[in-house]
């Protein structure tokens, strides 16, 4: 099961390697294997997220994420955008972007760090926006039910997430973004350009977020219409006709774990620049972290891990609500990319653990009741 699931993953690891070696001897061998344990621990609530949503999805979209979502986020994410942003923010060509990556790399560093405000409010919304709607819409399962309880009663509410991210939005641009951390160790003010970022990250979760929701609630009456199809074909002898829906939801579903994994590979991009500036050394190690990430999701699926260890998810999202809040504070000021990675493995390792004492206690109350 874990050969596997995570073949393709070490395949791609021992390549990335090699070619990590050839590129730049043992040292860039060092750099990319450390690139890679950063993007594994800074994105592990990431793939719990992801196995939540990816659980209901067919094998087909599965495969689909795992093919064609991780050259979207290895080379999209974590090649690609670095350079978009250095084009948008220095006002030049794609290629010249392209030329100063390769062979200027420390103006490269300066721009992408000097855009890093507008990405960090655009991410930090969008992942706000997950954890809001998350605690506070009312579930059967409570981790930290004195929380919880009250926070889903306040979810009743309409639009409650998104006037409190807002409210937070409109804090944060005028405090952090006021005195926004550039290269050189500067303070500008980015009021503007953050509150616009901010705005564009909310739009992006409510139409995207809206649309697979939308869909997935749609396959869901499609299903049950099917049932009862299925159960009147059987009384009369007909057939039963196919579900279409289906496609339509999982590829909203697809979009939406995209932009999900490009709002937490924001943090990555970023602070890989604390280790290189080399954007091919970069491109191989968030990529075979994210490949991990990836393979790890699908595994979490399979395993049915989020059946057996309900609070997990609960612990991710309170992992993406704290990175949300870490990403808004770096508009102003530096946080260790350690910090940010101890954040997330603590939360995740904490419902993992309050996982494990709730089975204990429903296995002793079982046994309880047969005695």
């Amino acid at each position: 099961m874990v050969l596997k699931t995570f073949g393709w993953s070490f395949a791609i690891t021992a390549l990335g390697l090699v070619a990590a070696v050839f590129y730049g001897g043992w040292q860039a061998f060092g750099v990319v294997a450390i690139l890679t344990v950063l993007e594994i621990s800074l994105s592990f609530d990431n793939a719990v997220v992801n196995a939540g949503i990816l659980k209901k999805m067919n094998a087909f979209w599965q495969k689909i994420f795992l093919t064609v979502g991780v050259l979207i986020a290895v080379f999209g994410m974590r090649l690609v955008f670095p350079v978009v942003i250095v084009a948008i923010s220095a006002k030049i060509g794609p290629i010249d972007a392209v030329d100063l990556a390769m062979n200027d790399k420390d103006m490269y560093e300066q721009l992408v760090t000097d855009a890093h405000p507008s990405i960090a409010a655009f991410g930090g919304m969008f992942l706000l926006m997950i954890f809001l709607d998350f605690i506070f819409e009312d579930r059967d399962i409570k981790w930290l039910a004195w929380l919880e309880r009250p926070l889903a009663k306040l979810g009743k509410v309409d639009m409650l997430s998104a006037c409190i991210a807002l409210i937070v939005l409109v804090v944060t641009s005028m405090t952090f973004a006021t005195q926004a951390h550039q290269h050189g160790g500067v303070h500008v003010d980015k009021a503007q350009t953050v509150l616009i970022s901010g705005i564009l990250g909310l739009i992006t979760y409510m139409i995207v977020g809206g649309l697979s929701g939308y869909f997935e609630n749609k396959l869901e009456e499609e299903e049950e219409a099917e049932h009862e199809a299925e159960e009147e074909a059987k009384r009369t002898g007909s057939s039963v006709p196919a579900v279409v829906m289906a496609g339509k939801a999982a590829f909203f579903m697809f979009l939406y774990l995209e932009v999900l994994d490009a709002s937490f590979s924001f943090d990555g991009v970023i602070g890989a620049f604390a280790i290189t500036n080399d954007i091919v050394l970069m491109a191989l190690g968030l990529g075979i972290g994210a490949m991990y990430v990836r393979s790890l999701t699908v595994y979490l699926v399979r395993q049915g891990t989020l059946d057996d260890y309900v609070y997990l998810e609960h612990g991710a999202h309170y992992a993406i609500g704290a990175l949300a809040v870490l990403l808004l504070v770096t508009i102003q000021y530096e946080i260790n990319e350690v910090i940010t990675g101890l954040v997330g493995v603590v939360l995740i390792a904490w419902s993992f653990w309050s996982s494990l004492r709730r089975n204990k206690r429903l296995e002793l109350a079982g046994a309880t009741a047969e005695a």
